[in-house]
Parts: structure tokens; C-alpha cells; sequence
């Protein structure tokens, strides 16, 4: 497999001052399965522009260990069409000289951290060949478990105090922000969100909430005098867990607990892992509000309102919020499932111990809901209530959903399980198995947002006498659609 590296990779690979680069996970797992590191001649010339002389030579140096590519395929029509319609400067037409590699099938897949080039391939209808470092890695690992040399374990709260800062986890931190190892010091008695495989830290994640009164004169333009939940600091190790969504999930709910009307982080934009975070906040609503003044710099300030309105088109954008102007849906999971989906409405009678390891599905706000339901018609911003099943008294209501979009119609076996493989609960034999089970009623997927665990569980017995479910031969058994009286006397 030839996999062709956006320049920006490059540059983090090699430029990095950082000893223990994370970019270094996904090298070596395409040296493990032996794929082509391929790098465009545009690339190089971009990599020869680089500000730091040392720099240039040491890239040059390292440009070796790749497969600069010996020909480039001519522009073709659909893109040079895509160019002359949105590109607007030289980087934005090297990015396309790239993609039309890729468009050529003169290579397999590209893999960068450049969101316009993906809205591009998007257009273009290759998107499922174009992988962030992440969606790589969460790809290479399902299909590769016997590379996978870790077991990632789940979201702990521990004291500043009991964390090792010498860690190389804390490297690059160490490096951004003069002082981060004093700032540390005086947080021991104060908690952070860590996470960790084998002692070695592989995420971290720091919230302070603000009051009307905070000083934030350094900021420009200035802030609007409210309660805020500030991202103090987060990091997350590239490794294909999708811990980042696990992490900003647990931002959502703090801000939702201690009734905030703003969520925002101050950050550089200098590395992978910052330019990843860029993307994720983005594709969640968050915005470039302005700048941040400091003795080294200055960083971007992006902010997420909590609004309580919901985009029905675009739910990601007012996530967790949901709109009852649409239509309601119960639907029933089976608890060898539920928990699993569902780490944050886990049942009292569970115990925690049995999900401390992560899994993407886990970990993803977007997630897959697999059904044969004969209802179908679900659209994008449309709530569904999941009903975990077990009878009169352990039958439940746990958690809300809103749809994203239904896939409907699925040309292959392989389609379905590359749609469903990262964001549900099923291994890929099961997928196969669901997709063979009934070839005259094939399986659709509804890609839907985790966006609310009930504090309260309302069983079977109840939702029996509040007239939601009529009697008990009636649970659910797919879409079943719920009036938006009965959706409220719920909640």
C-alpha cells in the first residue's frame, strides 16, 4: 500500500524539537505493516521553504527514508474544476496537486491534518480514502489487533500531586508553556481527568470553572462578563482511541453540571496535536473568538457558547442540546450492548470494572446504531431514547440520542462493516454476521450523537403506568416514534 503523507506531517515528524514525538506512532505502524511512506515533489519544495535553515538540512537529510514520487499524474477535470472554483492562494492548489494523486489512483490513501483538503476529497467522493493520524490509527488498529502493544484504561480524576510531570507525555506541554512545571507544582491539590496504559499517561485533562468576576483584560476582544468552564489544559496521546471525544464529552458535562454559559481554551496551533484539537472543538461548535496576550506570544482563543438552542441540520454544532420540533424515538438496546455504548449510563447494578478498558465506540460522541426497524425515517436533529432491555422491573430508559444521518441502502458486505466498524460494539465477524442474517431485509445504520445519561431510571413498570409503553408485550422491538408529551412526562 502506497500512502501518500501531507507536507504537514512531514513537518511534525521531523522538525519537531521534542524527542518523544507522538507522530512517531503512526510511523511505526506503517513500518509494522510495511506500507510505502510516500511524499509529493510539491512537498519537498514546500519543506525547502522552511524558515529555519538547520531545519531544511535536517529535513533533506530525513527525505531519504521516504518514496519522494518519481512522476506526478496530470491535473484531471473534475479537479482542476474543484481548484479554479475554491482555491484561493498557493497552499490551497498544492493541497489539490496532492489530493489528485489520490483522485489518480497513482496512491492508495493520504493521510494529513488539513480539514480544507478533506472537505475537498469530500467533494470529490474519495473522503474514505483521506484519514486524519487518528482515524489512521483507530482504522489500523481494528484490523490489526496483534500490533496493538497497549491496553488504553479508562478516565480516572487524580491529584496534580500523585502525577508524574517527568513523564514524556508532559514534553511538548513543557516545551508551549514557559513555567508549565511550576504552574503544576501549585496545582497539586487540585484533580485532573487522566487516562493511562501500563503507568504511562495517555491523555490529561485540566477544567477550571470562572465566575462573572475573572480578569481577562489579556484577551482580545474582550469577554462578555458570564460564568465560563475554561480548558486548562489538554492533551491527548495520538493512539486511534478517540479519547479526544471521550475528553470533550466530559468538557460538555462539567458545563452542563456547574450551569455555564461559556466553554473556552486558549491554545497554539503549532503542532499535530494542537491542530487536532483545532478540529475537533471546530467540528463541535467551537470558534476563533480572538487572542490571548503573553510573555511568550501570543494563542488563539476559541469559545463555545451554551446556548440552549439546537441546530436540527447541523446537531454537532449546539451539541448536547436537542430540539422537540422534530420526531422522538424510542428504540431498544440489549444489555450485553447498552454499557458498552454507553459508558456514562452505566446501571448501579454494573460494576465499573468491567469497562475500564477503552474502545473507540466507547469513547465516541458519534456513534452507530444498527437496526432493522421497519421504521426508517428518522432525519438529522431527531431524538432517540435508548430502552435498555431486561423485562417489568430491569427494563430501562437510559440515555439520549440525535440523529446525525441514516445510511440506508448499503452497496456491499465491506461498506457496511467500514461504516459501522469504528463507532459500535460489534467485532468485525458480528458485523458480517448482522449484515448475512437476512439478505431480503438488510441492516441500516443511523450515525446518531451520546448526548445525555438520565441521572434517574425510569423501568418498564412506570413507563407502563405513565402510558408511555402500553403494557408489557409492547417494549419497543425498533423505531418506534414517542409524542412529545410523552418524551417530556419522561424527562
Amino acid at each position: 500500500m502506497k500512502i501518500l503523507l501531507d507536507t504537514n506531517i512531514i513537518i511534525h515528524r521531523e522538525a519537531s524539537s521534542v524527542v518523544h514525538d507522538e507522530v512517531g506512532v503512526l510511523f511505526r505502524w506503517i513500518d509494522n505493516l510495511h506500507y510505502r511512506k510516500c511524499v509529493h515533489p510539491i512537498s519537498v519544495k514546500e519543506l525547502n521553504r522552511y524558515r529555519d535553515p538547520k531545519t531544511r538540512k535536517t529535513i533533506n537529510l530525513k527525505l531519504e527514508n521516504y518514496n519522494v514520487l518519481k512522476t506526478t499524474a496530470p491535473l484531471s477535470d473534475e479537479v482542476k474544476k474543484l481548484s479554479d472554483n475554491i482555491d484561493k492562494c498557493q497552499n490551497d492548489i498544492n493541497d489539490t496537486i496532492i489530493l489528485n494523486e489520490l483522485f489518480s489512483s497513482r496512491v492508495d490513501i493520504i493521510i494529513t491534518e488539513d480539514k480544507k483538503l478533506r472537505q475537498k476529497a469530500a467533494s470529490l467522493g474519495i473522503l474514505e480514502k483521506v484519514f486524519t493520524i487518528d482515524a489512521f490509527l483507530e482504522k489500523v488498529t481494528a484490523e490489526n489487533p496483534e500490533f496493538a502493544d497497549y491496553k488504553i484504561l479508562s478516565v480516572n480524576k487524580e491529584y496534580f500531586g500523585n502525577i508524574d510531570i517527568s513523564q514524556p507525555f508532559f514534553a511538548s506541554l513543557k516545551e508551549d508553556y514557559l513555567g508549565f512545571e511550576k504552574w503544576f507544582s501549585k496545582k497539586a491539590d487540585e484533580t485532573a481527568y487522566i487516562c493511562s496504559s501500563d503507568k504511562n499517561l495517555m491523555a490529561f485533562l485540566y477544567l477550571k470553572v470562572e465566575n462573572e468576576g475573572e480578569n481577562y483584560s489579556d484577551i482580545d476582544p474582550p469577554f462578555p462578563p458570564n460564568k465560563k468552564l475554561k480548558i486548562g489544559t489538554m492533551k491527548v496521546a495520538l493512539n486511534g482511541f478517540r479519547l479526544g471525544e471521550r475528553f470533550i464529552k466530559i468538557v460538555f458535562d462539567n458545563a452542563l453540571r456547574f450551569h455555564v454559559k461559556e466553554i473556552y481554551v486558549t491554545l497554539y496551533k503549532e503542532s499535530i496535536e494542537q491542530e487536532r484539537l483545532v478540529n475537533l472543538l471546530e467540528d463541535l461548535g467551537f470558534y476563533l473568538h480572538g487572542y490571548k496576550s503573553n510573555v511568550t506570544g501570543k494563542e488563539y482563543v476559541y469559545v463555545r457558547h451554551l446556548t440552549k438552542t439546537a441546530e436540527r441540520t447541523s446537531p454537532r454544532l449546539t451539541y448536547p442540546f436537542i430540539s422537540i420540533s422534530g420526531k422522538i424515538f424510542i428504540v431498544p438496546i440489549y444489555p450485553q450492548y447498552h454499557t458498552e455504548l454507553f459508558p456514562d449510563s452505566i446501571l448501579n447494578n454494573e460494576s465499573p470494572f468491567s469497562f475500564i478498558e477503552n474502545e473507540p465506540y466507547r469513547n465516541a460522541i458519534s456513534k452507530v446504531y444498527i437496526s432493522r426497524s421497519i421504521e426508517r425515517n428518522l432525519n438529522s436533529g431527531d431524538i432517540i431514547v435508548f430502552y435498555r432491555t431486561g423485562g417489568y422491573y430491569k427494563g430501562v430508559v437510559t440515555t439520549i440520542g440525535i440523529v446525525e444521518n441514516v445510511i440506508d441502502n448499503i452497496n456491499s458486505e465491506k461498506d457496511f462493516i467500514e461504516l459501522c466498524r469504528k463507532r459500535s460494539v460489534f467485532s468485525d465477524t458480528e458485523l458480517s454476521e448482522h449484515w448475512n442474517y437476512k439478505k431480503s431485509n438488510r441492516p441500516f445504520v443511523v450515525n446518531f450523537l451520546y448526548s445525555y445519561s438520565f441521572p434517574k431510571r425510569i423501568n418498564m413498570k412506570r413507563l407502563i403506568e405513565m402510558g408511555v409503553i402500553p403494557d408489557i408485550n409492547s417494549a419497543p422491538r425498533g423505531f418506534e416514534c414517542l409524542t412529545k408529551n410523552k418524551f417530556i412526562d419522561i424527562l
